[in-house]
């Protein structure tokens, strides 16, 4: 009840200021066009002798805007307290727009009194756009008062309450990646950091095709990595993009390494400018379980179906086949024929030969024990199957430039040897990536086994395009390689791709154990998960109702996605969501981040154009300056083939000439002509 009669005594109040606003503009008009009133005979005389006291004791009259300033204040102050009923199509345009005609009309028609015109008109002209400025003033404080000020329309994107603050500090040891940044956050754009202080809990790049991954940050993980003294192997899908950059860096900044790295490429395109290499070196091959490794690595790279049957029979007969064939050539002659290549052309020849050669080794018999219990059986059928499953795959593989490549030892994969660092680039080719995969995958395999070692030279993996190669133990290599000084930093487009590659277990695996995440504009379930990883945070919900005689509004803050997955689905190019993983003692209070990295794309075009490219490495011309290198790809080519069969040759030979072992070889079958 009280708060009823304040209203009502408000009310009247306003009511009051506005009569005597009205007031003031009756007196101006009958004080100013006094010569009329008198001449129309409305003139009153106690109310001329009134104002004349007025002008005498206050001089309200000595200009004609005084009274028009009193009658506008108090009719601004009648208006002010009035509570109008809201309207949503009142706008601010409205509101200016009477407001300055107001004004015009109302202030600034005091020469109408001058006109050289009768002095009729003279008046009407006056008291016309006197009462019409009126009306539009008193309209645009109305309409001021029933304004929606509450204008929920303002932040339809729900920007305000998912922009968050973010890191502005710079932290930097010497280990970290540091990506300048810039975030909106308070109704600005703010300057920040992405601070990776530790780069060995592993990095993921995620984001679709064009969405700035590799430009933005995976460019600058090699960068900054080579400048802080990194060992690297970095897969180059689309070589020579990744490796020109690695190259042309690390000329510029050896002095971060206290014994300068070696570059070497890979690169079965063009042999002369690659390096060769034999990823099964006997010297780092110490044990069966690297032959396995090895052989699980080609085989599930040249089916990449197998990796979600691992165990199955038919992925694991040749793969453990193969093994033997790798092992086989490790312990003959100490290795001197141990390389790929020789691996691929043993698998080759007729299982007759090969089985009763390996067999009389003891150490690969309790492998070959399967093959060879078919064999005696007589289960050729079965067999046959068998060894189809190795060789059918590995013959797509037979290519003399890739035998010329991996039948050669010009470096070691050991690329974090504090005595010889290495940077190491292997490209591979889009339009041969099923045939390249294999052999780049051995590579992988091999370099995963020797640099997660203890005491190495700290070291970083980049693997951009991930899904065009299987990279085997990658989960292991993610969740061991912090304590030993190894970064890894995997670029691909989405979780469905890793899950199609590598099985729904370990990408699991390999998912959840990465602590940095980068992501680009990605889509579905990925962007549910990484919204779900980001979690929440408090959000302001307003609403408002309104009625014919009220308006109420109502406010309340509730949990809601910090990052939503539609707004990760819709980045623009540069913009990127994560979080990064802090150490002790570099505690980042807020690790996710949503914002866009900022890239100098002015100095990287400087850059780019003072780039050499990768020199050549080989030359191949003979005595009279000719190009000599197929024929020498050829002659080696035919040399592996040459020394396999030797390899078969000697072996029978033995095997027939040794009582003990001769029983390894069948007597042919009556009727059949032996071989």
């Amino acid at each position: 009840m009280s708060q009823e009669d304040d209203l009502r005594g408000l009310a009247k109040v306003m009511d009051f200021m506005r009569a005597l606003s009205v007031l003031f503009v009756v007196v101006n008009i009958y004080w100013f066009c006094y010569p009329s009133i008198r001449e129309w005979n409305v003139n009153i005389g106690v109310v001329d002798r009134i104002l004349l006291n007025f002008q005498r004791t206050t001089g309200l009259f000595g200009s004609i805007l005084w009274t028009k300033l009193f009658s506008v204040t108090f009719l601004a102050l009648s208006c002010l307290g009035t509570k109008g009923v809201k309207e949503e199509k009142i706008k601010w345009v409205h509101i200016w727009t009477a407001l300055s005609a107001g004004v015009v009309l109302f202030f600034f028609n005091w020469w109408l009194l001058c006109l050289p015109v009768p002095l009729l008109a003279r008046t009407a002209f006056y008291i016309f756009t006197l009462a019409v400025g009126y009306l539009c003033l008193l309209a645009a404080g109305v309409w001021i008062s029933r304004l929606l000020k509450q204008d929920l329309m303002d932040d339809v994107f729900n920007n305000e309450n998912e922009s968050f603050m973010q890191e502005t500090r710079l932290i930097e040891n010497e280990y970290s990646v540091n990506l300048p940044t810039r975030f909106y956050y308070g109704k600005k754009w703010n300057d920040g950091w992405i601070n990776v202080v530790n780069p060995f809990r592993a990095s993921i790049v995620l984001g679709t095709p064009g969405s700035g991954k590799s430009f933005a940050v995976v460019n600058s993980y090699i960068k900054q990595q080579i400048e802080k003294g990194y060992a690297a192997y970095i897969y180059d899908f689309k070589f020579p993009d990744l490796s020109t950059i690695a190259y042309n860096h690390l000329i510029g900044h050896l002095e971060g390494y206290k014994v300068p790295p070696k570059f070497y490429v890979i690169n079965f395109d063009d042999p002369s400018r690659s390096h060769r290499c034999n990823p099964l070196n006997p010297k780092f091959m110490t044990d069966i379980s690297d032959a396995y490794e090895s052989s699980y690595s080609i085989m599930l790279n040249l089916n990449r179906s197998w990796a979600a049957k691992q165990g199955d029979f038919f992925v694991e007969s040749p793969t453990i086949l193969f093994a033997a064939i790798i092992w086989f050539l490790r312990v003959y002659k100490d290795g001197r024929y141990c390389t790929f290549p020789h691996a691929v052309e043993f698998l080759t020849k007729p299982y007759e030969q090969i089985f009763p050669i390996m067999s009389s080794y003891p150490e690969l018999e309790n492998y070959l024990s399967p093959f060879l219990d078919a064999w005696l059986a007589g289960a050729a059928d079965q067999l046959m199957g068998q060894i189809a499953s190795a060789k059918i795959p590995l013959s797509r593989m037979i290519s003399p430039a890739l035998y010329w490549v991996m039948s050669a030892d010009e470096f070691s994969l050991d690329i974090n040897n504090p005595d010889e660092p290495k940077i190491l680039c292997i490209g591979n080719n889009p339009d041969r990536q099923s045939i390249y995969g294999a052999a780049l995958g051995l590579y992988n395999s091999r370099i995963v086994r020797l640099i997660n070692q203890k005491g190495k030279l700290k070291s970083s993996i980049i693997i951009d395009e991930l899904p065009t190669i299987y990279f085997r133990g990658l989960d292991n290599l993610i969740a061991t390689a912090r304590s030993n000084k190894v970064a890894v930093c995997l670029g691909f487009q989405d979780f469905s791709q890793l899950e199609r590659d590598y099985g729904e277990k370990e990408a699991k695996v390999i998912e959840n154990t990465v602590g940095n995440i980068f992501s680009g504009q990605v889509m579905g379930d990925t962007a549910r998960i990484l919204s779900e990883r980001f979690g929440k945070n408090v959000q302001r919900r307003e609403s408002l109702s309104i009625s014919p005689e009220q308006q109420s509004t109502s406010y309340s803050t509730q949990l809601d996605s910090l990052i939503p997955a539609a707004k990760i689905s819709n980045l623009s190019q540069g913009m990127f969501a994560g979080a990064v993983a802090d150490n002790f003692g570099e505690e980042i209070e807020q690790k996710v981040f949503h914002a866009k990295i900022v890239v100098d794309t002015a100095a990287v075009a400087r850059e780019e154009k003072s780039y050499v490219p990768i020199p050549q490495i080989s030359f191949f011309e003979d005595e009279n300056g000719e190009d000599c290198m197929e024929r020498q790809i050829k002659e080696n080519y035919d040399r592996i083939r040459v020394e396999v069969n030797q390899i078969i040759k000697d072996e029978m030979e033995r095997i027939k000439t040794d009582p003990a072992l001769r029983h390894l070889i069948p007597e042919p079958k009556k009727g059949t002509a032996s071989r």
